[in-house]
């Protein structure tokens, strides 16, 4: 959180509770801070906030749409709840559609969330699922995009977030979105310098090491 040293606290609610943090804070640090959990995806707290999964969404009191906590920043007598029926039923959602087009049986914090809230993956069933080969192109690490549920952290900690190497990049549209290199190059003929980063914040199968890839397929 920002240095709170020399400002005045922003004081807000967060589920019936008086937070105290300083200005600048998000509404996702905010509940943190206070103990409370809010779930995330997308976020990660090295990275930059990209509000793209929507699962840290809550109610902001006077607020039309649910917001994005992970970006949001606390205001003044801000009222925030995080667990309404409103909130658990977008997040069901959310998990149910994501479910239904990605394999999702090596994404650990994604199958806690579909336990927690009560989503029913076979709900969407039926449709269009993300079937993306296998790229084992490198000696470190394979990437199985069927598997990526298209968070942005590996892209984000290969550019400037962390490494500035910008080798990944966004690539296709629709259900065929998927993160890919310059023109579809080899991974050895990008600007990768295989540091691990995007392996090491990638929340699901989709990025993994070579050796537990093989120590798994042997299984």
């Amino acid at each position: 959180m920002p240095n709170s040293s020399k400002v005045t606290p922003v004081s807000l609610t967060i589920n019936g509770r008086t937070v105290r943090v300083p200005p600048g804070t998000t509404v996702l640090q905010a509940a943190r801070g206070a103990g409370i959990d809010i779930p995330t995806l997308c976020y990660h707290p090295s990275l930059t906030a990209n509000a793209v999964c929507r699962l840290c969404a809550v109610e902001v009191v006077g607020a039309r749409v649910l917001q994005p906590a992970c970006v949001v920043p606390v205001t003044q007598d801000m009222v925030v709840n995080t667990e309404t029926d409103r909130v658990n039923a977008a997040r069901r959602v959310i998990l149910e559609l994501l479910a239904s087009t990605v394999d999702l049986h090596e994404a650990p914090e994604v199958l806690v969330y579909i336990e927690r809230f009560g989503a029913r993956v076979e709900r969407f069933s039926g449709g269009v699922r993300r079937e993306i080969p296998l790229k084992d192109d490198n000696p470190f690490y394979v990437r199985d995009y069927s598997q990526c549920v298209m968070c942005w952290r590996c892209i984000q900690v290969c550019a400037e977030d962390v490494q500035n190497t910008f080798a990944l990049t966004w690539g296709g549209r629709g259900i065929d979105s998927q993160v890919t290199t310059a023109f579809e190059a080899a991974m050895p003929d990008t600007t990768c310098v295989f540091c691990g980063n995007c392996v090491g914040v990638c929340p699901t199968g989709a990025l993994k090491g070579k050796v537990e890839w093989q120590t798994g397929a042997d299984d």
